[in-house]
C-alpha cells in the first residue's frame, strides 16, 4: 500500500515508536526489506539517495518502488532522499514517488525556507509529502557539507514557514558512521521539539548507539534513515558466500544469503524502534 510522510510520521511522532527509512541499492534489496516491514507488521519508507538517482534515474527508480509499495500489505512510503534539484524532485513526483527531500541545509535558511516553500506547494497539490531540513548533518569524510547543529529558533522559523511534512534535524549524528560513535545532544532534541509541531527526522542512525535510540524513540523523532548498516551486512555476507561457493555462478543463490541478512537487519531496526506492530 502506496502512502506518503503525512499518514505515517505524525502517529509516530506523538508516540514511542519511529518509522524506519531504508535506503536501498537494488529492487533485490526494496523487496526484502518490505517483506520484513510486513513480517513485523510495521510501516517502512523505502529510500533512495543521489547516488541512485545518478545512476539509474528518478524515471526507472520511482516505477520500481512505486510497483513494490503497491504489492505490499502494509504501509510502504517511496522516498527521494537528500536532493539539492528542483528539477530532479519535480521529476520525481511524476515517476512514482510518494515523498521528496530538498536539501537546502547548505543554504542560507531564509533561501532554504523559500525554495522548500515554493517545492512544499507543488508536492501537497499532488498528494506527496516533503522533507527538509535546518541545521545541517555532516559526513566524516565530505569537507563541503557543512557540520552545523539545528538552531531551535531556526527550527521553529523553518517548520512555521516552509510546509514540511518532516524536517530533518543535526544533533550530533553524522552521515555514513560504521560504527556507533556520534554523540547525541538530547537537551537540543528536548529544546526542538518542545518549540516544534512538525514530526522530526534523524540521518546517520547507523552511527547511533542503541543506549541513545532507547531516549530517541520518547522525542518527537518520527523517522530514522538507515543505510550503513544494511550495506555492511550485504558486504559481509557476500565476502563469505563468495569464498564459500567459488565454483557458483548464479546471482540468485550467490546473493540469497546476502538479501536475507539485510531482511534480518531491517526486521531488528524496526523492533529496536518500536515500529513493530504500528502498521
Amino acid at each position: 500500500m502506496l502512502v506518503n510522510l503525512k499518514e505515517i510520521l505524525p502517529a509516530a511522532a506523538s508516540n514511542p515508536y519511529i518509522v524506519p527509512g531504508f535506503n536501498i541499492f537494488g529492487m533485490d534489496e526494496a523487496w526484502h526489506i518490505m517483506k520484513a516491514a510486513e513480517q513485523e507488521n510495521s510501516p517502512v519508507i523505502l529510500m533512495v539517495n543521489k547516488d541512485m538517482v545518478k545512476k539509474y534515474t528518478v524515471e526507472v527508480l520511482g516505477a520500481m518502488l512505486n510497483t513494490i509499495a503497491k504489492k505490499s500489505s502494509g504501509p510502504v512510503c517511496v522516498h527521494l532522499d537528500h536532493t539539492y534539484e528542483e528539477s530532479t524532485i519535480y521529476r520525481a513526483m511524476d515517476a512514482g514517488f510518494s515523498s521528496v527531500m530538498f536539501d537546502g541545509s547548505q543554504l542560507p535558511l531564509e533561501e532554504n525556507i523559500n525554495r522548500t516553500r515554493a517545492i512544499a506547494d507543488t508536492a501537497h497539490a499532488k498528494g506527496i509529502s516533503i522533507e527538509g531540513e535546518v541545521g545541517s548533518v555532516p559526513y566524516p569524510d565530505e569537507n563541503k557539507i557543512k557540520d552545523e547543529k539545528t538552531s531551535p529558533e531556526q527550527a521553529l522559523e523553518y517548520s512555521k514557514r516552509s510546509r514540511v511534512d518532516a524536517m530533518a534535524v543535526s544533533v550530533g549524528n553524522i552521515h555514513k558512521l560504521t560504527q556507533p560513535k556520534a554523540v547525541i545532544d538530547h537537551t537540543l532534541i528536548k529544546k526542538i521539539e518542545e518549540i516544534t509541531e512538525t514530526p522530526l527526522v534523524l540521518h546517520g542512525t547507523s552511527g547511533i548507539s542503541s543506549f541513545d535510540m532507547k531516549m530517541i524513540i520518547n522525542s518527537r523523532i518520527a523517522k530514522c534513515n538507515i543505510g550503513t548498516l544494511l550495506r555492511q551486512a550485504w558486504g559481509h555476507t557476500l565476502r563469505q558466500e563468495f569464498g564459500a561457493q567459488s565454483d557458483v555462478f548464479d546471482r540468485l543463490t550467490l546473493t540469497k544469503a546476502a538479501l536475507q541478512a539485510i531482511q534480518s537487519v531491517a526486521s531488528q531496526k524496526i523492533r529496536e524502534l518500536g515500529a513493530a506492530g504500528k502498521a
